[in-house]
């Protein structure tokens, strides 16, 4: 692939206090959505990326890579797929579900190294960065439980009424998908308008996220940010019932 000087990504100084993003319009096609290059894991440079539909995304020993691909994957809270296995196993009330209490649990065991995989995207960097976030009250995490055995869970990123999902693990079958759902659940009946999935994905698809154009989901984001958004910490509604008829 031939890369032209028009298309290389914008870099931004590592040492700035300030993240100056280019108009997400300029990503590039190859990679898909590659933006910018350089920058920090600063928690105000984390909350202006978010702000504009950009995250980051590199592995160990590269400078920080934005990201803001076309088409983007969603998911609609109210579009939630619930099949008929998860349904359940959710039923069965055998896996608990708990927001915010591990957070760095979370993040730890998502970070973690997995079959067939020779490393993780999730660095000591962007572990440390997300904790903080959390701290700020920005990053929230779902958790399952089994027998009082933290089996899955997510963690993500909350901006407004979009809630950007980050990554996802699990020790136990359909643990990570019970979280989500409940997860999904709550923030719709806290009126969040999306869950930002970023790239698409067959298990992502079966929980019923779809693609939209970037400039969709911008438009959307920017209509979102005004929503005043649930308060860290988070915590199931009283009169939450995860109970799936």
């Amino acid at each position: 692939m031939t890369i032209s000087a028009h298309d290389i990504p914008v870099w931004i100084d590592p040492q700035s206090t300030d993240c100056r993003f280019p108009d997400v319009s300029l990503a590039l096609t190859e990679p898909n959505g590659l933006l910018a290059i350089g920058g920090n894991l600063s928690a105000q440079c984390l909350l202006d990326a978010y702000e504009l539909g950009i995250f980051p995304w590199y592995n160990a020993g590269q400078p920080v890579l934005w990201w803001c691909p076309n088409p983007r994957s969603v998911l609609y809270p109210e579009e939630i797929k619930i099949s008929r296995s998860l349904k359940k196993t959710i039923n069965k009330n055998e896996i608990t579900v708990t927001l915010d209490t591990v957070f760095t649990q979370v993040i730890e065991s998502c970070a973690a190294s997995r079959p067939g995989a020779s490393g993780t995207w999730i660095t000591k960097e962007m572990k440390n960065a997300y904790c903080q976030l959390f701290e700020l009250g920005h990053a929230h995490s779902a958790e399952a439980w089994f027998n009082g055995k933290l089996v899955g869970g997510l963690y993500g990123v909350a901006m407004g009424g979009v809630f950007f999902g980050e990554s996802m693990f699990f020790r136990m079958r359909d643990a990570s998908k019970v979280a989500f759902t409940y997860l999904v659940l709550q923030l719709d009946r806290w009126g969040y308008r999306l869950i930002d999935c970023q790239i698409s994905s067959q298990h992502l698809a079966s929980l019923g996220a779809r693609e939209i154009s970037r400039r969709q989901f911008c438009k959307i984001l920017g209509g979102a940010l005004g929503y005043q958004g649930q308060p860290a910490p988070w915590r199931f509604d009283a009169t939450f019932n995860p109970h799936i008829t």
